[in-house]
């Protein structure tokens, strides 16, 4: 594998080669191992709060499973599943007004996660979804990659991948100034927590490896997402006005709060692999199950 190459194309340190000769060389070995002779795609799952390092690290494992390995390798985000501006707003419309924002679940197209993942591993042609986050809406369908054979691995990363939902006790207490304020009565939030309960757990439990980024605690979250938003406003990848100002990030991640918070909690226990972050998203150690 070409890591100068992959570290010039994802704008990296150098300092990242060392991350990925200690720990993600040797994470993409035991993937080789848990995949020998299967007869469908291993399904790798991959959690993180927002700004953790997944796409980064999707991307690593991705390079690395194929020029090494010379595995087929689809990436996919739970963020390219996002229902399009007008579905969500139909959403605000007839549920709640905060279902308006792309991101809890209730906002993604399960169904077409699910076909999608039906279609790969029968080995039939596939559409894979883009979602498009500067015009809040997905790539025309013309504009999707498109595989015609089945993969040996398949990726699946977001910051609510493996989520469970929590117990309705838990769900009436607001957690943040967005709960309180915006969703007194618990109807968004509840709605978000059923959602989760239910096909999304058909999706997770596809999942046969799954990793874990783990932030320390959801404090660092906001200032992660915050350098996401200063670097595409920097690189100029969104429109001007979609960049969001620092108060409008702070209302932002507010939205993913409870179940970041409660995935913390619950989900290292579940996971193959986690690796444990510091504050500047240093790997500190890694919890790894045989």
């Amino acid at each position: 594998m070409d890591i100068h190459g992959f570290l010039t194309t994802h704008q990296l340190p150098s300092s990242y080669a060392e991350i990925a000769q200690q720990w993600f060389k040797p994470l993409c070995e035991r993937l080789i191992e848990h995949q020998k002779g299967a007869s469908s795609p291993l399904i790798v799952g991959i959690n993180g709060s927002q700004g953790s390092g997944k796409s980064t690290l999707t991307s690593f494992i991705e390079a690395y499973l194929s020029s090494v390995h010379g595995k087929r390798v689809v990436s996919l985000s739970i963020d390219d599943f996002y229902f399009d501006q007008s579905q969500r707003n139909a959403l605000a419309i007839k549920v709640h007004p905060l279902l308006k924002t792309r991101g809890v679940p209730g906002t993604h197209d399960v169904t077409l996660a699910l076909n999608t993942f039906r279609s790969l591993d029968k080995g039939a042609r596939s559409l894979l979804p883009r979602f498009n986050k500067a015009t809040d809406n997905p790539f025309p369908q013309e504009q999707w990659p498109v595989i015609e054979v089945k993969p040996d691995f398949i990726i699946l990363e977001g910051w609510c991948v493996g989520a469970i939902p929590q117990s309705n006790s838990e769900i009436k207490k607001p957690i943040n100034h967005l709960e309180e304020v915006e969703d007194p009565l618990a109807i968004w939030r509840s709605f978000v927590n059923t959602e989760l309960a239910g096909d999304y757990q058909t999706l997770f439990e596809k999942i046969d490896y799954r990793i874990m980024l783990k932030a320390p605690s959801f404090d660092c979250v906001y200032q992660w997402r915050l350098e996401q938003e200063h670097k595409l406003a920097a690189k100029a990848l969104k429109e001007r006005d979609g960049v969001m100002s620092d108060e409008e990030v702070a209302n932002f991640v507010q939205h993913y709060q409870r179940i970041t918070e409660h995935a913390l909690q619950y989900l290292p226990e579940k996971c193959d692999t986690v690796f444990y972050l510091d504050e500047k998203r240093t790997i500190t150690e890694q919890d790894v199950k045989q």
